[in-house]
């Protein structure tokens, strides 16, 4: 049996995740209270394989909230991030039908856009857009109108280009202002983009050889924005590399540094806008200083599997990190130290926070659940209430043990008599 340790957990404050697994499910983990143990109180869909999720983003506003779902099957569901209700599945792949996506063209990045974005697209206020980008590098941004008709929504011409003329793309990310997209993968090098003019600004070029002469392929698996200014990208590497460019300065990273000996599988950034926090393929987690490259600590405890997604939440000091071995773990930033684990059977892909979380809007909800679960404790209780059937209790192994012995005795006495009278 393999060693366990027990952990005690202090718990987390208010707050509400969603997961995505590799099933297409989608569950909803809340934590209420000062100290809140997380426990899951939704779950969406049903397990299909067909229906993995690849890709997720949140528009979490306070009306009227959106959240995207890239699935296997080539489709993107924008749902309804409060109860799960499909608002529109839209096809994204035009080389197959739905269903039968090659797998070389999936769908790797995912972005749905705010308020504030949409306003300097033009659209109205019933308007929603989101930008996809696949393998093949087919970038194509896309903006759905909201009707009062039957129809309910109504899906526009896409924008779409090509951000990559070899390799394939394996990641993708949006900067702040959401007006820059970045893509990378492998064979690809890391392109920014402007998404007003649907144009290149910068291509980044590869490190030159090392002492050996040796030239290290391009591989980038997960890269993000640092802070509000689109100039400064980190990225991770299959060869447990991260890298810091700073478009304005030169094509070629600015700091360069490995961590561990495993592939870098997310990166995500810290809302002060220079702190990162990492995770690798044997389940590492860190956070890094980018203004000096500096290792500020590792988080305490290890995931058992490698870590897919991170998410930071905007407003407490809390991360969230999921991956394969099921686990969905929050961590406290300050101290580094696990807060709560929820285990969701499924290998995860991908974690969101819903910033606008309250604790008061769900308590109806839990009302109903605690009533029903109050309910089910009473009807317990009253058939405790009813006589329990009387067993008869059985003989002991000692017993039979003695009567076996007093038996022998006997007959040893016995024999000993018919000894004696026959002498």
């Amino acid at each position: 049996m393999p060693r366990t340790t027990a952990l005690e957990c202090p718990g987390c404050p208010p707050l509400r995740a969603l997961t995505f697994d590799t099933l297409g499910l989608v569950k909803v983990v809340e934590a209420r209270g000062t100290q809140g143990i997380p426990t899951v109180v939704d779950r969406w869909g049903a397990p299909d394989s067909s229906q993995c999720v690849l890709a997720a983003s949140i528009a979490d506003h306070k009306t009227n909230p959106i959240l995207a779902v890239a699935r296997k099957n080539g489709q993107v569901e924008l749902l309804n991030p409060l109860n799960g209700d499909v608002h529109v599945a839209i096809k994204t792949s035009e080389t197959g039908a739905v269903g039968h996506i090659p797998e070389d063209d999936l769908v790797v990045g995912l972005h749905m856009f705010k308020t504030e974005r949409m306003e300097r697209m033009e659209l109205s206020s019933n308007s929603m857009a989101f930008l996809t980008c696949t393998m093949k590098g087919n970038a194509s941004l896309r903006s759905i109108k909201v009707k009062d008709t039957s129809a309910g929504f109504t899906c526009s011409e896409p924008s779409s280009w090509n951000v990559c003329t070899a390799g394939k793309i394996l990641c993708s990310s949006v900067d702040k202002d959401e007006s820059h997209a970045l893509f990378g993968g492998k064979g690809a090098e890391i392109n920014v983009w402007d998404l007003h003019e649907c144009s290149k600004l910068w291509t980044a070029k590869s490190p030159p050889r090392d002492s050996l002469d040796i030239f290290v392929p391009t591989w980038f698996t997960t890269a993000t924005f640092l802070g509000r200014d689109h100039r400064k990208i980190v990225a991770g590497t299959n060869y447990h590399q991260v890298r810091l460019y700073d478009i304005s300065a030169q094509r070629r990273p600015v700091m360069s540094f490995d961590f561990r000996e495993s592939p870098i599988k997310a990166v995500t950034e810290d809302v002060d806008g220079y702190a990162i926090y990492l995770g690798t393929g044997t389940g590492d987690l860190a956070t890094f200083d980018m203004r000096t490259g500096k290792l500020l600590g590792c988080f305490r405890g290890k995931c058992s599997g490698s870590i897919r997604s991170i998410a930071r939440h905007p407003d407490h000091p809390v991360i969230a990190s999921c991956g394969l071995d099921s686990y969905l773990r929050f961590w406290d930033i300050k101290t580094r130290q696990l807060l709560s684990a929820v285990f969701l059977k499924q290998h995860l892909t991908s974690v969101v926070f819903d910033a606008n979380f309250k604790e008061e809007e769900s308590a109806g909800n839990t009302g109903e659940q605690l009533n029903q679960l109050k309910e089910s404790d009473h009807l317990e209780v009253e058939d405790n209430n009813d006589p329990l059937p009387v067993k008869r209790k059985k003989s002991s192994k000692n017993g039979k043990r003695i009567k076996r012995v007093k038996s022998k005795k006997s007959k040893d006495r016995v024999q000993d008599n018919t000894d004696d009278s026959s002498s």
